[in-house]
């Protein structure tokens, strides 16, 4: 009797992710470091016992649609939307700088305009998963600080959509007005459910009786019909899987009594955000890195400390204090997951080449760890975290 790979691959999965995490909690150091690394030893770039990639991403991917429907929940969406003007300005004014110092790069490399375009995109973009895992655990969610990071990184969830179609423009003018469309509404709908949501009595929340909702067992589908329902929705409108689940979360929170949702999901939330993690180690190309490891550190360096200036920069403008403009920075500083994408499509369109694509994949993998250790550095400096990292 042959045992499934799949549950082979889930096995060892979860064995390396307690091995790793056990090494690195006893130094004091982050769990999604322990994570990271447990998908670099494993991966098919360190011992090779976990090879399918494919698989850990897609489940991974769970993780990050149910990272943001909690945050969905727990949020204030009243004190996001107070902060429009440095959520949106900012998050602007952030792109176009990263777009800046692509060019600028550019003129000593020679670059063609829609590489700049392309990198400049690329370097713009943080990472969801890892700021608001970071946020969660030292609870600084409902902080200045993290209602600011938080609006920035939905917006900039929105912007890869933008970015996207730019991308297609830029390689073939011609672009599906139904998808366009679909888009449009898309974006229309969340903006809705903010607006209403918004304006509704925090005293008056959303009552629905039912005996399922009474019913422990019912609860667990409910729940995951809830959170993967309005991701399901925004992925039909193609848009953000996270952006929908968000918004599903924005209702659920609307709910006067919503903590069986947090019982139900929670470890869930755990094991597949833990798998994400673990996806991101398997993809950091060891070999290519050790070969070219001045170069990937020479870029990650400057990726880190460039948005990290640009974000504080742009953020002090708006008035923000310094030292919560410099912390704010710190924590968009990586390259985040959905840059894997827009490398990808820039790939596949011919704008970067397959060393440029690896020097690309293998710089977003090493800033989102590098970023982690630079995120606990200025906490201690700025002193404007609630817990050390």
């Amino acid at each position: 009797m042959h045992t499934d790979p799949m549950m082979q691959s889930i096995v060892l999965t979860i064995f390396f992710i307690l091995v790793s995490g056990l090494f690195f909690k006893i130094f004091k150091q982050p769990s999604v470091v322990g994570y990271i690394a447990a998908g670099v030893f494993a991966g098919p770039f360190g011992l090779s016992v976990l090879t399918d990639v494919s698989l850990i991403s897609r489940l991974g991917g769970l993780g990050v649609v149910l990272l943001m429907f909690f945050v969905g929940v727990e949020i204030c969406l009243n004190c996001i939307v107070e902060k429009w003007k440095i959520i949106m300005i900012g998050t602007i004014l952030q792109i176009f700088g990263s777009i800046l110092v692509s060019w600028v790069i550019g003129i000593f490399f020679d670059w063609h305009l829609n590489r700049v375009i392309l990198i400049g995109f690329v370097i713009s973009l943080s990472s969801t998963a890892v700021v608001l895992k970071l946020l969660k655990d030292l609870n600084e969610l409902s902080s200045e600080v993290g209602q600011s990071v938080t609006g920035i990184l939905l917006v900039q969830d929105v912007a890869v959509i933008l970015m996207i179609v730019v991308l297609q423009l830029m390689v073939s003018p011609d672009i599906s007005v139904f998808s366009l469309s679909k888009q449009i509404t898309g974006f229309l709908i969340f903006c809705s459910i903010v607006l209403i949501l918004n304006r509704k009595d925090e005293k008056k929340g959303l009552s629905i009786k039912l005996k399922l909702f009474d019913d422990p067992e019912y609860q667990v589908f409910i729940s995951l019909l809830a959170c993967f329902g309005g991701a399901v929705i925004f992925s039909f409108l193609e848009l953000s899987t996270a952006l929908g689940a968000f918004g599903a979360g924005l209702l659920v929170a609307a709910m006067k009594k919503n903590q069986w949702v947090h019982h139900n999901l929670s470890p869930f939330r755990v094991v597949f955000i833990s798998l994400f993690f673990v996806s991101v180690g398997m993809q950091i190309d060891i070999p290519f890195i050790t070969q070219n490891y001045l170069e990937v550190l020479l870029i990650v360096g400057g990726v880190i400390f460039t948005n990290t200036l640009i974000n504080t920069v742009v953020l002090r403008f708006l008035g923000m204090g310094w030292k919560k403009s410099f912390y704010s920075g710190a924590l968009l500083s990586q390259i985040g997951e959905f840059s894997f994408v827009l490398a990808a499509l820039g790939y596949n369109a011919g704008i970067i080449t397959k060393y440029g694509f690896n020097l690309v994949m293998s710089t977003i993998a090493v800033s989102l760890v590098l970023s982690i250790i630079w995120i606990k550095i200025v906490s201690r400096f700025t002193r404007e975290s609630i817990t050390a990292l």
